[in-house]
């Protein structure tokens, strides 16, 4: 996760470089129901309005839950499907904040509703993640909803109105990018905590939609317009969270956007970004799907490490006898093709590794979705 307020801070107002702090453990995103009362058209877990076989009981994650206390992991994301759909969620919510977790919940936003919002409220969670994939019809198609646009955003108001962080994620495509100046518009005008723009990732329907994928001339437009939002907002004193993720050339692209508005800023900015590393699936970044299977990231369901049935999660993530985690975790990754002759490795680290091995099925290759012109990257 490219976290673009934070860097925009540091052209406004530098800061020392800091040794980096090396995270505890890695955040783990769990999905703990794969049902969802949508079928978006991006799904990485192909979910459905149907209950899944075999999907771990609620004393099984509450066992799971003591490994990764144990294991140091600082933040669990409660994900699905939707989350609000499993019949435990808020035990489970209790148990991960009793054993002291930062606890997050990505939801569609269609179930915050007045009938639950007095639990969500109880269970202080940290931040709550809400995805739109556009303005009004746009997003109720790729949700394949009837407004469930209008849905979504009462539940934002609901966790707004509570007190509780809130914040939208918006998966850009090539038939949603028309919408993305009404998205920030939205944010500005509804005073949302987060923005996070996620790049398609070749995941589950994400997979299989991904000649959708916005065309690099889009996408570079719509960085060119989040970062001089970003400036704007800043500049003005407004704290909103603006972050990209699943694109780690991100980064890259915004040093040479610095490099053209701030250039006496340039070499600490690129510092910083060195020290931040790029792509940390498989090191800072983990997963649990419905069934137990670990993976590198959310978008690896095709690829299993283990089962936190057989083995405990702390023993999976640790063995780099599996070759895929031996590489992820090596610095620098074993890459090939423009990925490895990229001057700007320490930054990127590779991309995403996922898009390399669904395009090319190999996992070191150069990531397709790299948007950079060759002299961005040499």
């Amino acid at each position: 996760m490219f976290r673009l307020s934070q860097f925009m801070r540091e052209v406004l107002h530098p800061t020392p470089l800091k040794p980096a702090r090396k995270p505890s453990g890695p955040v783990v995103i769990w999905n703990l129901i794969r049902r969802c009362n949508l079928t978006c058209k991006h799904c990485y877990t192909t979910s459905a309005d149907i209950d899944f076989p075999g999907e771990l009981t609620t004393p099984e994650i509450f066992t799971v839950l003591e490994d990764l206390q144990q294991f140091k992991v600082p933040v669990i994301i409660l994900s699905g499907g939707e989350p609000l759909l499993h019949p435990d969620i808020f035990k489970i919510s209790r148990q991960a904040k009793d054993l002291g977790f930062y606890v997050a919940l990505s939801s569609n936003g269609t179930l915050v509703t007045e009938a639950n919002i007095a639990d969500i409220v109880a269970m202080n969670y940290q931040y709550v993640g809400i995805s739109l994939d556009g303005i009004g019809a746009t997003h109720d198609k790729f949700r394949q909803k009837l407004g469930s646009f209008d849905a979504s955003m009462r539940g934002i108001h609901l966790c707004s109105e509570h007190g509780i962080k809130a914040g939208v994620r918006f998966t850009l495509t090539q038939d949603n990018v028309q919408d993305f100046p009404a998205m920030l518009q939205l944010i500005k005008e509804h005073e949302i905590d987060k923005f996070y723009l996620s790049h398609l990732n070749y995941g589950g329907r994400g997979n299989k939609n991904r000649k959708d994928d916005a065309v690099f001339s889009m996408t570079r437009e719509v960085m060119q317009q989040l970062f001089s939002k970003a400036l704007q907002w800043e500049q003005a004193g407004i704290a909103r969270e603006i972050v990209t993720g699943n694109n780690d050339a991100d980064a890259v692209f915004f040093l040479h956007w610095v490099r053209e508005h701030f250039p006496e800023r340039a070499e600490h900015i690129q510092a910083k970004l060195e020290q931040w590393g790029g792509n940390s699936s498989g090191v800072n970044v983990a997963n649990i799907d419905n069934l137990g299977n670990v993976h590198p990231d959310t978008f690896w369901w095709h690829y299993h490490l283990g089962n936190v049935r057989q083995r405990a999660f702390s023993e999976i993530w640790s063995d780099i006898s599996e070759p895929v985690m031996a590489g992820l975790k090596q610095s620098p990754r074993p890459l090939k093709g423009r990925c490895a002759s990229c001057h700007y490795q320490k930054i990127c680290n590779g991309n995403t590794r996922v898009r390399a091995q669904q395009v090319y099925q190999d996992v070191w290759a150069e990531d397709p979705g790299c948007y950079l012109f060759p002299e961005e990257i040499n």
